[in-house]
């Protein structure tokens, strides 16, 4: 037990260390400022304004840059979505796969672009080399830039003072792909590579089997099989088993993934270049692979703390927002670990002690034996507290109360470090709204960094930290009543339940990942799944250039005896509630119809 707990210390303590220096990276890069990589890097960015014909000083106002911000992502979305539909007849699939169905491009383009990352398909299977690289993995750069871009011009919306420019769109979206994303991701795919993770342009390749296994008609292994090769027969006790079928061969996936998978997890994109995502030992073969992939995950949402504070010239206001986070962070994982390591229900009151030599006891369904409970429960709360999404284990093998743990954390609003950039301005909207509401419970003026609170600000902030709740609760409630989608489900009751809510949390959170097994790819799940991306990504989006772009107008305000302290314990404290009371509750009757009743329903 002391080792286990040990090993969560350590993940933590290692994501702390890596995000202070990184922040005051980002900070430099976005305010223009000399870096290690200047000399190399500045003819580069200097080239792509002048191929743009962008001006590096231009200033757009709130309105121009959430248009700038909209339009790219539309072409984007189309381009995505016409490249699938043509990769049968396109170079770079030599797997010869065909177009994709219009309906799951539509919704797999809405997942990219909105970086949700949502996928209805196994990825080795369905798209060619060239969608992957030049259409999927594009995405996730761009994607993730663009939430960075968003949150940067919230930050100068507070800095500036009486002013409409909030710096260019494509300004900030070169900075952070040029100095940020590509450098971090050539080192970790480097560090991936080194652990055993795929990066080629080859076809599948059939291998020859070690141990060759006998299935029946139905695909199913036969047990205590004994094989004859010489004359292809399967017998079990003496017996010939008719129709039985020897398997001797594996067809092994290649492909670019090393460079996807850093990608992915960095930019808090999630999905998975194989099916069963970094479950698979060619996409996380290691436990390094695994611990440098885990970091990574919530490593630039972290950062983005200290470097909100460092740019506010307030960095006691960022370590604030950083242990609302990081508060909330630990006390789900803390949650999520102790239903694991205690396995499920039935096997607690039944008394079975499910310790071994080899491992730590508990629920071990679904994951890997390479990764064991703690390395698989701390990936599960860290991908889904940063909206990524990625699995090393399948989440629909959890306990009633783990799995709900791991719903809870999208359903917040995806502020918990959440996205990169989106996360932390999605925190900032909660904190202009308990700042409002704390001003008004004491009579004291609200008003956050200097800046005044007014109800211009409240109504765009409780747009933006309602919009996660009502595209769930809505897509999700619809999805149950809908004809046929029990059909898409691998459990009926509340389990089933669990995986329409858990589908809908996680496209309406920004993250991606899914119950193991739920059949999304339909018409109707594609479909609505991609409207409520779509709400859920860019509604919020123009809410917080609309606060930015009234922020930026306003005059700085005094601090005096009388203004709310908003870097103390006590706002600390207050903003972990509003998000609690916000996020939690409108959900519980959702929870309490399927997780929940899942876990008094296995008690009694």
């Amino acid at each position: 037990m002391t080792y286990t707990i040990l090993q969560y210390l350590i993940y933590l303590v290692i994501l702390i260390v890596l995000a202070i220096p990184l922040g005051s990276y980002i900070g430099k890069v976005m305010n223009g400022e000399k870096i290690f990589l200047s000399k190399l890097l500045y003819p580069c960015e200097k080239f792509i304004y002048k191929l743009m014909k962008v001006k590096s000083n231009e200033e757009m106002n709130w309105k121009k840059y959430i248009y700038s911000v909209l339009t790219f992502n539309v072409i984007g979305l189309i381009f995505l979505f016409l490249l699938q539909l043509l990769q049968g007849h396109l170079i770079g699939n030599p797997q010869k796969l065909p177009g994709v169905p219009w309906d799951l491009s539509l919704n797999t383009a809405i997942s990219f672009i909105t970086n949700t990352n949502w996928q209805a398909y196994s990825g080795e299977s369905t798209l060619s080399y060239l969608t992957q690289a030049l259409g999927l993995t594009v995405q996730n750069f761009v994607s993730a830039a663009t939430g960075i871009s968003v949150l940067f011009a919230l930050i100068r919306g507070f800095t500036k003072v009486n002013s409409k420019g909030l710096g260019s769109y494509w300004v900030d979206m070169t900075r952070i792909i040029l100095y940020i994303l590509i450098p971090l991701n050539i080192v970790i795919s480097v560090g991936l590579l080194s652990q055993g993770v795929v990066q080629n342009f080859k076809s599948a390749e059939t291998v020859q089997l070690v141990e060759p296994i006998a299935v029946d008609n139905d695909g199913n292994i036969i047990e205590n099989a004994k094989i004859d090769l010489k004359t292809n027969t399967v017998s079990v006790n003496g017996k010939v088993v008719n129709n039985a079928q020897v398997i001797d061969k594996e067809i092994i996936p290649l492909g670019p993934a090393a460079s996807q998978v850093a990608i992915k997890q960095t930019g808090t994109n999630g999905g998975g270049f194989y099916g069963v995502n970094s479950a698979h030992p060619l996409e996380n073969p290691t436990i390094i692979s695994n611990l440098l992939e885990m970091i990574s995950i919530l490593l630039i949402p972290a950062s983005l703390c200290f470097t909100f504070g460092r740019n506010v010239k307030n960095k006691k206001q960022g370590i604030a927002i950083f242990m609302a986070m990081f508060i909330v962070l630990v006390i789900a994982l803390g949650a999520l670990a102790v239903c694991e390591q205690n396995a499920t229900p039935q096997l607690s009151q039944s008394g079975i002690d499910m310790t071994t030599i080899e491992q730590s006891g508990g629920n071990m369904e679904g994951k890997e034996s390479r990764f064991g409970i703690a390395a698989s429960s701390t990936w599960a709360t860290f991908t889904t507290a940063a909206s990524n999404g990625s699995v090393n284990s399948m989440h629909d093998s959890y306990t009633p109360l783990g799995g709900m743990v791991t719903m809870l954390l999208m359903q917040l609003g995806e502020v918990i470090f959440g996205g990169v950039g989106c996360g932390l301005y999605g925190m900032l909207a909660f904190a202009i709204l308990t700042v409002f509401i704390a001003g008004l419970m004491v009579g004291r003026t609200p008003e956050f960094l200097g800046k005044k609170i007014e109800p211009y600000e409240m109504k765009w902030s409780v747009l933006t930290c309602l919009a996660t709740p009502i595209a769930i609760l809505i897509g999700s409630g619809i999805a149950a009543v809908w004809p046929g989608i029990t059909d898409s489900l691998n459990n009926a009751g509340a389990h089933g339940f669990s995986e329409i809510l858990y589908a809908y949390s996680s496209v309406g959170g920004n993250n991606g990942s899914a119950f193991a097994g739920f059949g999304a790819n339909t018409v109707f799940l594609n479909l609505t799944l991609g409207f409520c991306m779509l709400f859920a990504r860019f509604i919020p989006m123009i809410g917080i250039m609309a606060i930015a772009g009234s922020l930026a107008q306003k005059k700085k305000i005094a601090t005096t005896a009388g203004t709310l302290s908003t870097t103390n314990a006590m706002f600390v404290f207050l903003l972990i509630m509003i998000i609690l009371l916000i996020g939690a509750l409108s959900f519980f009757p959702a929870l309490s119809l399927g997780p929940i009743a899942e876990y008094f329903s296995s008690i009694l």
